[in-house]
């Protein structure tokens, strides 16, 4: 069976300077709900830095297959396309990567009361926490540069 892979082509991909291997596009910031909802792509056979999930979510890989990594760099898990996964706060730190090709996740993390992420060196302390004002700003950002434009959701 021909892998498929998932049309990018309206999607402006955002990143960090300070992490490596990943993009982001945020489709939805809801403080009164405290949801954040954002599509993500992890670079083919890389690792994003070591980190937490500070909310509970839900995630759907759209193209590729997310691989796992235990702290000590051990493969924990693949989840290939399709792979729809509830996952709870503060869960074992882990990195996260694409397998050969860039893996494109939705994620939705929700009940979020400020962290979503947490990110941590190789001992395991924390360097940087991004929040549900992090993505509002890029968000806000996406909607002023007319990126959301091009995938703007409407109301049901």
């Amino acid at each position: 069976m021909a892998a498929h892979s998932f049309d990018q082509s309206n999607i402006t991909w955002r990143t960090l300077d300070w992490l490596d291997h990943i993009a982001f596009f945020v489709y939805k910031v809801d403080e009164e709900n405290r949801i954040v909802d954002v599509l993500f792509k992890f670079a083919a056979n890389q690792r994003v830095m070591l980190h937490r999930h500070h909310c509970p979510y839900v995630t759907l890989v759209m193209q590729g297959e997310l691989r796992f990594y235990r702290p000590n760099g051990e493969l924990k898990e693949i989840r290939p396309t399709g792979s729809f996964v509830s996952g709870p706060a503060h869960g074992e730190p882990h990195e996260e990567g694409g397998g050969d090709q860039d893996a494109i996740v939705f994620f939705s993390n929700r009940n979020i009361d400020d962290a979503l992420y947490e990110f941590l060196d190789k001992d395991g302390n924390a360097t940087q926490v991004l929040g549900i004002a992090d993505f509002k700003a890029q968000l806000e950002a996406q909607i002023a540069d007319g990126s959301s434009a091009k995938v703007a959701g409407r109301p049901a």
